[in-house]
């Protein structure tokens, strides 16, 4: 290799915009997904509890969204791990709606379990608030991954065999 070595900021924007730091944050969080959603599915009537306790949900929808919301993690952690281009809309809005309602839960002052991983959640890992902040850091990981994927694209439709082309026609 020849030319100026790198700068420090260069080495840091090369790891960044890594595909491997992609691949890593995007596996990550949708394996957190899976096995969150596999815990959830293990004991749904646990989950059903929590979600009542929070008075967000109707109490004839509690034990459908109680197997339902645990059935999409799992669903949308798999599409994550894949790569499947839906499945980072479908994390990134469950993890905008869990954190909003652990926050409503936060500020009601709800001492209950977050209903994140599973039932004794909240006696393990603190409160409402650590829970927020962790869900705020799995956000910014799929806001990375969003980010990602976008100046991705944009910078492969530059290279693109169809960027060539209609470069070659407005030469013409």
């Amino acid at each position: 290799m020849t030319g100026r070595p790198l700068s420090a900021l260069e080495a840091i924007q090369g790891i960044v915009f890594s595909p491997w730091t992609y691949r890593l944050v995007r596996w990550s969080l949708g394996m957190v997904f899976v096995a969150a959603g596999a815990l959830k599915l293990a004991d749904p009537a646990a989950l059903a509890e929590i979600i009542a306790r929070y008075h967000l949900v109707p109490l004839a929808l509690v034990s459908p969204v109680a197997w339902g919301l645990p059935v999409l993690e799992v669903v949308a952690g798999l599409g994550l791990v894949a790569d499947l281009r839906w499945a980072l809309g479908a994390v990134g809005g469950m993890l905008a709606l869990f954190a909003l309602v652990l926050y409503y839960g936060a500020l009601q002052g709800l001492d209950i379990d977050c209903g994140c991983f599973s039932n004794r959640q909240l006696a393990e890992h603190g409160s409402l608030w650590m829970a927020l902040y962790r869900d705020l850091a799995m956000l910014a990981g799929a806001a990375f991954l969003y980010l990602w994927r976008r100046s991705s694209r944009s910078r492969l439709a530059r290279c693109g065999w169809r960027y060539r082309l209609q470069l070659a026609k407005e030469e013409l």
